[in-house]
């Protein structure tokens, strides 16, 4: 299990040296991650990493959970704003969701804690509560899908089927990923894939 993040935002630091030491505490957990599970890490690796005493973890959370919860939210908005072009008009819906396939492949500890065991529902429902906030008019449009729901579809389901490849035991390439992602949820969406050249049609 990739650790519970929950949906308790915490409140931002003012203090100069605060802000500095969230920021290494955060920094610290994203370059772990690449190294480890969630679960293998201890609070003490990652203030160790992070430059900051141990005391001064709990000045900021409550526990390592907490950590990953504020980390996520910003990573969860860089991958947003990655997923939300795919369904625009005129994209090249097939290279996008490639580069995000490749994007999330690239950091898949960092993504697996986030997209797996018990944050996964948290994660996916926040992802969908930001890309609804988003301005849907550049999105492709059809007159019988409301664009809200499109929106929802898209997000949830392209979470879903990145969540499902992080579980698989068998590594399976983000071109493959990309492939999949993009008949079962882009293209129904866009309905105009744009595929790179050898990509099976």
């Amino acid at each position: 299990m990739a650790g519970q993040i929950t949906d308790t935002k915490l409140e931002a630091p003012t203090d100069a040296r605060q802000v500095r030491s969230r920021k290494a505490l955060n920094a610290a957990l994203l370059a772990l991650l690449e190294e480890r599970s969630f679960d293998q890490l201890t609070i003490r690796e990652i203030t160790a990493r992070a430059g900051t005493g141990y005391a001064t973890f709990f000045r900021h959370y409550p526990d390592k959970e907490a950590l990953l919860n504020d980390v996520a939210s910003e990573q969860i908005a860089e991958l947003l704003a990655m997923a939300v072009p795919i369904l625009q008009v005129e994209a090249d819906s097939y290279r996008s969701t490639l580069a995000l396939c490749a994007y999330v492949e690239e950091h898949r500890k960092l993504w697996t804690a986030l997209l797996t065991g018990g944050a996964a529902a948290i994660v996916r429902a926040e992802f969908i509560r930001l890309a609804r906030k988003l301005d849907t008019s550049l999105v492709m449009q059809h007159e019988w899908l409301p664009s809200d729901l499109g929106v929802v579809y898209g997000t949830g389901g392209t979470v879903d089927v990145l969540a499902w490849w992080l579980t698989q035991d068998e590594a399976i390439p983000a071109e493959r990923i990309a492939d999949i992602l993009h008949r079962l949820v882009i293209d129904p969406l866009v309905g105009n894939p744009a595929r790179l050249s050898g990509t099976p049609g």
